[in-house]
């Protein structure tokens, strides 16, 4: 894939993290057993969307112009790692834990695997 599909492969998928992001409080609505942790935390969720909510927007401002965002795509890709490993490995505390396993763990690692394989690596950039 040569940089300027990868940049528009990577301007697109900036959109759909960022708006996922933005959103991700109606998976807690939607699919529960995979997004929400028991027992139910309101603060903790309020915090951990606002979080992650911020991050969309800045990821949705990044998709212009990716090159010059890079430092902020490599901080999502990697603590989207973190994340989601730390979420994988508390998803074995217990059976009600379980639904994370095909839910926001590996939605954290396919944030991570897209965003990374589609930046651009090398001098050349």
């Amino acid at each position: 894939m040569h940089l300027g599909q990868r940049l528009k492969a990577l301007r697109y998928a900036l959109i759909a993290t960022g708006a996922i992001f933005l959103g991700a409080g109606g998976l807690l609505l939607v699919w529960p057993s995979g997004w929400r942790w028991e027992p139910h935390h309101p603060f903790y969720e309020q915090m951990i969307l606002g979080v992650y909510a911020t991050l969309g927007v800045f990821l949705l401002r990044a998709s212009r112009d990716p090159l010059r965002h890079a430092s902020l795509i490599w901080f999502t890709v990697w603590s989207s790692v973190v994340h989601g490993g730390i979420m994988l490995a508390q998803s074995f505390s217990g059976p009600e834990h379980h639904g994370h396993l095909i839910g926001d763990v590996p939605g954290l690692f396919l944030v991570a695997g897209v965003l990374g394989f589609l930046m651009p690596k090398g001098d050349g950039v």
